[in-house]
């Protein structure tokens, strides 16, 4: 149910970048190509990519030696509505090597019963398919709201979640700390095999942490981001493989000044920068939980 390099290796954290969060990043004048942008995420010492897609039929040369020539991994996402359509997917992806698929399950208006036999279906065929699915906690989905999500936990026993709770902060506009929703966080953290690292204020689904991460809301995601990662480990086999993922994104989801026709506008945060301080806070996480004693939250 969770990545697995298939060695007998220590359970280890994977820090990836997301490709998304590469959109339209450059020196000032242009923006990136693809193989700058491969460079700066292997200087910046990430171990691998989460794709926003599949790379396009004219693409998947030049990806693959990229990615073989920077040692990456590669996750990628999915919309996902039907197990016919995923199990076309899935073939697509097993022939391109990808370590694992991150689903955002469509969508808001499925609920209930028809919502946990779909995602039964999705799981059913990537297990013949023998990729990891994550179902990631991502509004305007089947996952739009926090209780409903804990609802699907509780009856699916092999349901395992792409963790980002930027979704149900805002969702919830949960604006500081309220205890109320711990236990329910706590629910889905359990079933942590991937973490998306963002954090929102509950007005905003993406905010500058600043250039330390002082903003109010970091000590609270970076308390759940370890609490996801100390459940996953109590789990964890030898091989195992948690991909944390900085999910910084473009505009419109980065605050900015816009410009009405195209709604890109200027942005307010340094995106690549933030990806970097996520990556520093992931690496501190993953450091102070694993050398813990084992235990139970």
């Amino acid at each position: 149910m969770n990545v697995n390099d298939g060695t007998t290796n220590a359970p280890r954290i994977e820090i990836q970048q997301a490709w998304w969060s590469m959109r339209g990043l450059g020196d000032g004048k242009r923006e990136w190509t693809i193989e700058e942008k491969f460079e700066k995420i292997s200087e910046a010492g990430y171990t691998g990519i989460l794709g926003k897609d599949l790379p396009k039929s004219g693409e998947v040369d030049q990806w693959r030696k990229l990615l073989d020539k920077h040692n990456f991994s590669y996750g990628v996402n999915a919309l996902l509505s039907n197990r016919e359509d995923f199990r076309d997917f899935l073939k697509q992806a097993k022939s391109f090597g990808v370590q694992y698929i991150n689903a955002q399950v469509m969508d808001y208006f499925v609920v209930g019963d028809d919502a946990i036999k779909l995602i039964n279906k999705l799981l059913e065929e990537a297990a013949l398919a023998e990729i990891p699915l994550f179902i990631e906690t991502h509004r305007g989905r089947i996952t739009q709201d926090l209780l409903r999500t804990v609802e699907y936990v509780q009856k699916i026993k092999d349901l395992r979640l792409t963790i980002d709770l930027s979704h149900y902060v805002l969702a919830s506009e949960i604006r500081n700390y309220d205890e109320k929703y711990e236990p329910y966080f706590d629910d889905l953290l359990k079933r942590t095999s991937s973490i998306h690292a963002r954090v929102s204020n509950g007005q905003q689904i993406q905010v500058d942490i600043g250039p330390s991460g002082e903003h109010l809301m970091t000590e609270h995601f970076s308390r759940w981001w370890e609490n996801g990662i100390t459940y996953w480990l109590q789990s964890a086999k030898p091989g195992d493989v948690l991909p944390f993922v900085c999910e910084i994104g473009p505009p419109t989801y980065a605050i900015s000044r816009h410009e009405y026709i195209n709604l890109q506008g200027e942005e307010l945060s340094d995106r690549w920068e933030q990806g970097l301080l996520f990556k520093k806070i992931a690496e501190d996480l993953w450091n102070q939980v694993s050398k813990k004693p084992s235990k139970s939250l």
